[in-house]
């Protein structure tokens, strides 16, 4: 199977059997991650641009490190030290380096839809690695990945999603990509952190986590944003904590294989102590490890792998 789109820019319109092609691609290109020397020519002559309007470090180093192993050459771009200061709009920019030969952009933007609007823009490859508040599809299929890893299958399990739904582009592309995989998805966050309509979505709604992490076999711990509580979502961190934070009594509530993710960065003490963040049961660095494989995978289906240049 060929994965038939050109462009990925979120898990919502993704079929299962696209999530099961990605993540199949992914755990064959694990191999390359441990071999002493992670080099292979798959890419050479491809050029990769990874065009960042907000700060990253995982997902960006991820991306440049993913298209090194695979030979491609990359170039990054990001708002300070561009023409972007300067005034440049989002579509000359785009339609600058795709003359200057770019063959797949990586894009995180604060708007949502950016990435869409960059797919209709250029003729180039564009993979969503962030907008707005709207999806993060490279972040929810390496949850699934590291999932699939631990539990030995999707379907049938129980996830519950804690923390700050509202502003997580992670938690949406997360239970997109769950649902339609099979999972029971759960939401648990501050009534405050919930978004609008949330009861449209294929998931079950809680707002005590005592109840929501009854029986459940993974916990997806999402970072509280503390850049953007400055309106008064909660009172205060210790509340927070108190009322929502992962911690070993609580998990004592979920399946005993229980297992703790967290997209990263960590608030330690806050959305997760420090105990649950380092413990056996916690994959947080299996995460790491597995974004670098599905970057691969998706460079490797949309640029070397028979990707195909149709429209999503």
């Amino acid at each position: 199977m060929k994965l038939k789109r050109k462009d990925i820019l979120g898990l919502q319109d993704m079929s299962t059997e696209e999530i099961r092609l990605i993540l199949d691609t992914a755990i064959s290109h694990k191999g390359i991650i441990s071999r002493p020397v992670k080099k292979v020519p798959i890419l050479k002559g491809k050029s990769v641009c990874t065009l960042f309007y907000e700060n990253s470090t995982r997902t960006r180093t991820s991306f440049e490190y993913a298209a090194k192993i695979m030979s491609a050459d990359t170039t990054s771009i990001s708002v300070a030290g561009s023409a972007i200061t300067k005034g440049e709009s989002f579509k000359d920019t785009l339609l600058t380096l795709e003359a200057l030969g770019v063959d797949l952009f990586v894009i995180r933007h604060a708007a949502g839809g950016a990435s869409h609007f960059a797919a209709k823009t250029v003729k180039s490859h564009v993979i969503n690695a962030g907008d707005g508040m709207h999806e993060h599809p490279t972040q929810g299929l390496l949850d699934m990945l590291t999932i699939l890893e631990n539990k030995g299958k999707i379907e049938g399990l129980k996830v519950l999603i804690v923390g700050d739904i509202m502003h997580s582009r992670v938690a949406r592309s997360n239970l997109w990509g769950l649902s339609k995989m099979g999972a029971e998805v759960r939401l648990c966050g501050p009534s405050t952190l919930l978004p609008a309509e949330v009861e449209k979505l294929p998931v079950k709604v809680f707002e005590n986590l005592d109840e929501a992490i009854e029986g459940v076999d993974v916990v997806n711990v999402l970072r509280i944003q503390l850049e953007r509580m400055d309106r008064g979502f909660f009172p205060s961190n210790r509340e927070y904590a108190e009322l929502f934070g992962v911690n070993k009594a609580r998990l004592l509530r979920a399946k005993s294989d229980v297992t703790i993710m967290h997209p990263g960065p960590m608030n330690r003490g806050v959305e997760i102590t420090a105990d649950v963040a380092d413990a056996d049961f916690s994959v947080i660095t299996d995460q790491v490890t597995n974004g670098l494989a599905v970057r691969m995978a998706l460079l490797y289906l949309l640029l070397g792998g028979g990707g195909h240049v149709a429209s999503a």
